[in-house]
């Protein structure tokens, strides 16, 4: 199995085996795979009809395969040394996995789940357990004369702007993660217009850019919600673009997957304060 560098050239090969995967979770859209391959050293290959990841940083380790998982599993795993461990492995590949191969391990990997959340509810905010990220949202539309923009080459320029003072103000030099996910950052915006199916919105304040996010939605219409980021000097600009967004830029979509939470404490207090309906399991597997 060749194993070459993730370029954009691979995303319409990729995406077809993506669409036909039974249980699409956040961590395999070509936007994260992309983004995120010079920090983890991701490298990809193309075999049996199936898209294989492996990792090269901070150790060497493969994903899970992308494609149709209605295939031979023990003849097209034989090729990989025992015991062959796989990460970030969603549910349903794990169970199956369990059922055909013998000598199966399973563990949770609960840092990795996906948080599902219900757009409607995201969008409306309405009732007692909405109600601070209501006074939020309000305190900052009536405070703020501001403007919602969808995100083009004029106004990704913005954004990068606000990811630069974003950085600064959490100081991201001083964090592997922060300064990772910033470069991350970066390289998705600056190849906008070549990623598919990315779209995105902003709101602007004093012709200053606020708040912003980037978006896609999955191959079972799951919005996943890649970056949102907001200036601190705005009180409440997270929840007016968090609600904005549904209510202007993605009106359809029932759920929202704003991905894992990485084993972060803080991170994992955000996500659950805005009361996930679900979680997509991922586990790591080893194959005896």
């Amino acid at each position: 199995m060749q194993f070459h560098p993730i370029e954009l050239s691979l995303q319409e090969q990729y995406n077809r085996l993506f669409a036909g995967t039974k249980q699409p979770v956040s961590d395999y859209s070509f936007t994260n795979v992309w983004g995120w391959s010079q920090e983890y050293g991701l490298e990809m290959a193309f075999d049996h009809g199936l898209a294989w990841i492996r990792q090269e940083k901070p150790e060497q380790g493969y994903w899970a395969p992308v494609g149709d998982w209605d295939v031979d599993w023990p003849r097209v795993l034989d090729r990989f040394p025992r015991p062959a461990e796989f990460i970030r492995v969603p549910e349903k590949l794990a169970g199956i996995w369990k059922k055909k191969l013998p000598g199966v391990k399973v563990h949770e990997a609960r840092e990795h789940w996906d948080y599902l959340y219900s757009a409607p509810e995201l969008k409306a905010l309405k009732g007692n357990k909405w109600h601070k990220k209501k006074n939020l949202y309000n305190q900052f539309v009536k405070n703020n004369d501001y403007s919602y923009v969808d995100l083009d080459r004029r106004h990704i320029e913005h954004a990068l702007g606000l990811q630069t003072e974003w950085c600064l103000w959490k100081e991201c030099e001083d964090s592997q993660t922060l300064e990772a996910e910033n470069h991350v950052v970066v390289r998705v915006l600056n190849a906008w217009e070549k990623l598919h199916g990315l779209f995105g919105a902003g709101i602007m304040v004093n012709k200053d850019m606020a708040a912003f996010t980037v978006a896609e939605a999955l191959p079972d219409n799951t919005l996943l919600i890649h970056f949102e980021k907001g200036c601190p000097r705005y009180k409440g600009v997270y929840q007016a673009m968090n609600s904005l967004f549904l209510q202007n830029s993605a009106p359809d979509f029932e759920i929202v997957n704003r991905e894992q939470d990485m084993g972060d404490p803080g991170l994992k207090k955000a996500k659950e304060s805005y009361h996930p309906v679900g979680f997509l399991k991922k586990y790591t597997v080893v194959i005896q």
